[in-house]
């Protein structure tokens, strides 16, 4: 007692308050909850019953180092029962070098388990006639079904980058009748605008990730790989849309068409942290889960102990949310 007191006293000057534009976002109310009362944060999201409403985004794709990143957060998305993307399985298309980087059922078990393809991979077996691939694919992956992600702006930069013969709604539509498995489809990073929304939500999708502006970004990091790229394209990796924007253009669009096809959603791109994901599901008027990519990146390394605590303290965080702060309109 004597020593915690010491503590208070000695902590006081660091101690003191500073501005958060959290604050803007909550009510924030002490007398109506308790430590003790556990809330259920289960939700029902991509076919499946996740413990808690959260989604570790598509990230790695074939390499050496993607094997063991996507063990450790399969493992942990199976012990915790949270959504898992792929990164990108084109390597797959091509050869069973990075298969095992990949098949991931075992670990996963009856979480959500989704593949992942860009839309230029996509475009193009449809032209050759070759969606089978696709579908034997997700077959021999155990998935529950394929993200689609959708990255103009990123190959427009990257050096390698596809071009795309068609636009990528006309490529999404015709996947209906060739893919066997339920689609997601998301950005990379920029987000999307109202219209595009808008075409999607029309659509029969399991989901829609947001992958907003202000996490990674893709067309920046292509840019950076690019060494000769001119600074006048700087103005490009600049373009998009928040979470924020994209919860407030879902609503709207939710408002206006209520019984519009697809009104769930992965929120995505910026969320570092669980107040932030717990204010934009709560304020979003869809069927929601928040989505990170580098925050569990950054813990993937040091193995599965680590990021289940680092998934232990979200869900603990939830909790407290729950019970003590309510979302300002």
């Amino acid at each position: 007692m004597n020593d915690r007191k010491l503590q208070h006293i000695e902590l006081t000057n660091s101690s003191q308050a500073e501005f958060s534009p959290l604050s803007d976002l909550f009510y924030y109310e002490p007398l109506h909850g308790a430590h003790a009362k556990t809330v259920d944060l289960s939700v029902n999201f991509a076919g499946k019953k996740l413990s808690l409403p959260l989604w570790i985004s598509s990230m790695t794709g074939g390499t050496g180092k993607a094997k063991h990143i996507n063990n450790n957060l399969s493992k942990v998305a199976g012990n915790k029962q949270i959504g898992f993307g792929l990164g990108s399985c084109r390597p797959l298309l091509e050869s069973d070098v990075f298969f095992d980087d990949f098949h991931l059922k075992h670990h996963t078990k009856d979480a959500p388990y989704w593949a992942n393809l860009g839309v230029a991979q996509v475009s193009e077996l449809l032209s050759q006639g070759r969606m089978n691939e696709i579908n034997n694919l997700l077959k021999r992956l155990e998935v529950d079904g394929l993200i689609i992600h959708v990255n103009p702006l990123q190959e427009w930069m990257q050096p390698e980058g596809d071009v795309f013969v068609e636009d990528p709604l006309t490529t999404i539509k015709k996947t209906f009748d060739k893919i066997n498995f339920p689609i997601i489809v998301k950005e990379v990073g920029q987000g999307m605008g109202p219209r595009s929304l808008k075409s999607l939500m029309e659509l029969p999708l399991m989901a829609i990730e947001f992958a907003a502006y202000g996490g990674t970004n893709f067309t920046t990091l292509e840019k950076l790989r690019s060494i000769d790229a001119p600074e006048i394209h700087d103005s490009v990796t600049r373009i998009g849309h928040t979470a924020l924007d994209m919860v407030e253009m879902t609503n709207k669009i939710i408002k206006e068409n209520p019984s519009i096809k697809c009104q769930d959603f992965i929120i995505s791109g910026g969320v570092r942290e669980y107040l932030t994901g717990y204010y934009l599901m709560n304020k979003s008027l869809g069927n929601c889960v928040f989505g990170m990519a580098s925050p569990f990146l950054n813990h993937a390394d040091q193995g599965v102990d680590k990021l289940e605590d680092f998934v232990n303290e979200i869900e603990k965080g939830l909790q407290l949310a729950n019970q003590y702060l309510s979302i300002r309109n």
